[in-house]
């Protein structure tokens, strides 16, 4: 993994480009995504079981117990775009401009008339810490005690454009089995495939643009809940503890690692894993003309409060 050195300096230069940079009709706004995170289907607050702890003082020791829950936090928006320079998201756009070996994006199609169905397409993607704080903690409190997330708001944990050389190369993960290997790490449903998740790159052949922007988005999410991939960018890695029980790495498909909530286009107060329908849908309502989307990615904690020193044990 290769960290961000210019983060402060970047944040900067985008702050200030907004006083220059007319805000288009159709962008996707901060109090819009603070505002998507006030959802009850994707919180799924429940309270699952007790934790046993072992409190000892001066005066002895005893046996307490405290409740266990479990509930997800929006913990990254994840945009997937067309156009280097274009993120959806108004307020951080500027964040990747067309830099260097990043200086476009689109897609490519073949001759109709050589009879080929080949259509390769590329989508920038920029992971960014969900901004809603305190909103959210202040609506998730309702429900009664809440866990700890992992992510910092507005920290760019992965920009595509600075991360061009394995994001348009697929260097070295296309020697990888995951992408050597039919049916290894796949986005999909029998009879609906939506894209390999290796190589972890920008470019996917696949007809459907939705399919794309979500599969693309899939990846930038995997990268970023590990440690040590080929990438520049920044681990989103919560350490478990007495009491607190992160969530593991992405994986496509598992809701035990994540679920994702669409902001644009048509916002959703809802959440799922891809893919969330049948396999003869078009999903035509949620094409942008465009080519930009993004969604919220919503990550599942699980903690109890701490009533001791020593955690007996825990149920479940």
């Amino acid at each position: 993994m290769i960290r961000f050195r210019t983060l402060g300096t970047l944040l900067i230069g985008a702050l200030l480009s907004l006083s220059v940079v007319e805000k288009p009709a159709q962008a996707l706004t901060t109090p819009q995504i603070v505002a998507s995170s006030l959802s009850t289907q994707c919180l799924d607050y429940q309270v699952i079981g007790i934790c046993v702890w072992l409190k000892c003082s001066w005066s002895g020791c005893s046996i307490r117990t405290s409740v266990q829950v479990r509930h997800y936090i929006p913990e990254l928006v994840v945009s997937s775009y067309e156009n280097t320079g274009d993120n959806p998201w108004w307020e951080v756009a500027a964040l990747s401009p067309p830099l260097g070996e990043a200086l476009a994006g689109g897609q490519s199609t073949t001759d109709a008339n050589r009879a080929q169905h080949e259509h390769l397409r590329f989508k920038n993607v920029d992971a960014i810490g969900h901004p809603a704080g305190g909103a959210f903690s202040s609506f998730a409190s309702a429900f009664g005690m809440t866990c700890a997330g992992a992510a910092t708001p507005f920290q760019p944990y992965h920009l595509s454009t600075l991360d061009a050389l394995s994001w348009r190369s697929g260097i070295p993960e296309s020697l990888y089995p995951e992408a050597l290997t039919p049916g290894m790490r796949e986005l999909g449903q029998p009879g609906d495939v939506w894209g390999n998740i290796y190589p972890r790159s920008g470019f996917l052949t696949q007809v459907h643009d939705y399919k794309t922007a979500a599969t693309t988005a899939q990846r930038s999410a995997d990268i970023v809940t590990r440690t040590g991939q080929p990438h520049v960018y920044m681990t989103l890695v919560a350490s478990s503890r007495d009491g607190y029980w992160p969530p593991g790495p992405v994986k496509e498909g598992d809701p035990s690692t994540h679920r994702w909530q669409r902001l644009t286009p048509n916002m959703s107060k809802s959440c799922q894993v891809w893919p969330d329908r049948g396999i003869t849908d078009t999903y035509s309502d949620r094409l942008d003309a465009g080519g930009d989307y993004a969604w919220s990615l919503w990550r599942p904690y699980r903690c109890c409060q701490r009533r001791g020193q020593t955690l007996l044990y825990a149920v479940p």
